[in-house]
């Protein structure tokens, strides 16, 4: 095949592309704005702390065992992972507190137990979490929803011959309150929506398919923190062949007359190519790489996922009961979407996400401190006033903490870097800070992203979050594959 093949970006699915199309034959190049890889999965340091600076759940590794295992490495001497057997912590004002344990029957005495439901309703629900899944899988996140040969297969025929018992003509909450009457319950399964960025009284039911993947395959720690997957996956690439340029700024792609990618523009240089990939978010790509020519318009304009606001803070004190999970501080969950997806301000009610990680990677943190990464969900960038927002909310969120752990946090703080829409955007090229690309927030979404292709431009391939078929760790590298697979065949 022998074909050479440019790669805008290096996040993790332009590196999981890189390596599938060296290893089938191609010389592949990829390019890299920032003197680092990983986009947003990517890491800094504050002091004596380290923090990881992207995604914080790590799912579904069979999607990063199988590109070693296609390139004939061993997993082992790059990368490892070990499951939790608790997925996370939840903690309510009330006093409620609930462990999800990884243990699926555990779990659901667990939540019967705390949240006074019949075990067979929560059962009931996973179930059926399992079978949307099943059903969907074939259509929605292994193959090109752009490509007619897709809707010929007898998976993805079943699959949407079961459309009407997805939940897709019913939003997520009503799907969960079929379910559920406790409604802290349907607040925890609510919170699936903030996989994709989307908000559970606007995205369909169908998302109720997300337990699954946690309930099932389970959630893992990356033995180094997440950036052992950013560390993993440029080795990979390193050792199959892949040549990565850092401080690489793409400037433009080049088409030819004939409407055909032919490379790009890098610090004012042409290089060229036989195939371009973007790994840039779809938005800048065709506004700034493709500036001046016929644009999807309706795909772009659509609504933008989620952002984040991040609080990175070196803690001095060592909360036990915190160890290795993820919590989730929760309150008035309609309000804080409310709030968030239809004000675009951020209220008192808001639900505080807290990964801890410092005990489980000793390095990250001082002996007796902590390094506490502190998420609440957050619109877009749409010039708002961040700075009253940001100061607004961190009162917000030490109020909320302290009361319900019982001690002030605030005066634990002895360091903190804070992350915004704004420096996300900046920094990742994401339109709008939006963490997964478009929302979710309608039936059709899935059908509306963008394909992993270009059906104008020759030769030019998509892939990343905000493409199909999502963002999230396994998404993009199921958006890996994609490309890649449509671009060897």
């Amino acid at each position: 095949m022998n074909r050479s093949i440019a790669i805008i970006g290096s996040g993790i699915a332009g590196l999981a592309t890189g390596i599938r199309l060296q290893q089938a034959g191609n010389q592949v190049y990829i390019y890299e704005a920032n003197d680092y890889c990983g986009g947003k999965l990517s890491e800094f340091k504050l002091g004596d702390f380290r923090f990881d600076a992207g995604p914080s759940l790590f799912t579904m590794p069979q999607f990063i065992e199988e590109l070693f295992e296609l390139c004939g490495e061993p997993i082992e001497d790059y990368f490892s992972y070990s499951r939790k057997d608790i997925v996370c912590k939840y903690y309510y004002e009330d006093d409620t507190r609930f462990t999800a344990y990884a243990d699926q029957e555990k779990y659901i005495q667990e939540a019967a137990l705390i949240f006074g439901e019949n075990p067979d309703s929560i059962r009931a629900y996973l179930a059926s979490s399992k079978k949307k899944y099943d059903l969907t899988k074939s259509l929605f996140l292994n193959k090109s929803l752009h490509k007619l040969q897709t809707y010929l297969s007898f998976d993805t025929l079943k699959g949407i011959a079961s459309l009407s018992m997805l939940g897709i003509h019913r939003n997520l909450n009503q799907e969960n309150e079929k379910f559920f009457k406790n409604p802290k319950l349907v607040q925890l399964f609510n919170r699936y929506a903030t996989y994709n960025g989307s908000s559970p009284f606007l995205t369909p039911g169908i998302m109720s398919l997300i337990p699954h993947l946690e309930n099932h395959y389970g959630t893992y720690i990356p033995k180094g923190g997440m950036i052992s997957i950013t560390k993993a996956l440029v080795s990979l690439a390193l050792k199959v062949g892949v040549k990565i340029q850092l401080n690489s700024k793409v400037e433009k792609i080049l088409i030819s007359d004939s409407k055909r990618a032919e490379g790009i523009v890098v610090n004012g240089e042409n290089m060229y190519s036989d195939i371009v990939v973007s790994n840039m978010d779809i938005v800048p790509t065709y506004r700034k790489l493709l500036k001046g020519r016929e644009a999807p318009e309706r795909v772009l304009r659509q609504e933008r996922s989620s952002s984040a606001l991040i609080f990175y803070w070196g803690i001095n004190k060592d909360f036990q009961e915190l160890d290795l999970h993820n919590i989730f501080f929760a309150n008035d969950y309609v309000g804080e979407f409310k709030n968030i997806f239809e004000n675009h301000t951020i209220g008192d009610d808001v639900t505080v996400y807290l990964n801890i990680t410092a005990k489980n990677i000793p390095q990250d943190a001082p002996a007796g401190q902590e390094n506490w990464f502190v998420m609440v969900n957050a619109p877009g960038n749409t010039n708002q006033d961040w700075d009253e927002i940001i100061q607004r909310t961190r009162v917000n969120i030490l109020n909320k903490l302290s009361k319900t752990l019982g001690v002030a946090i605030e005066p634990l703080i002895v360091s903190e870097s804070i992350l915004d829409p704004r420096s996300i955007e900046s920094r990742t090229q994401s339109y709008q800070g939006s963490l997964y690309g478009a929302a979710s927030n309608n039936q059709f979404a899935a059908f509306l992203r963008h394909p992993n292709f270009s059906n104008e431009i020759k030769d030019l391939y998509f892939c990343g979050g905000s493409v199909h078929p999502g963002g999230g760790i396994p998404l993009c590298l199921l958006s890996a594959k994609i490309t890649s697979e449509l671009i060897l065949n």
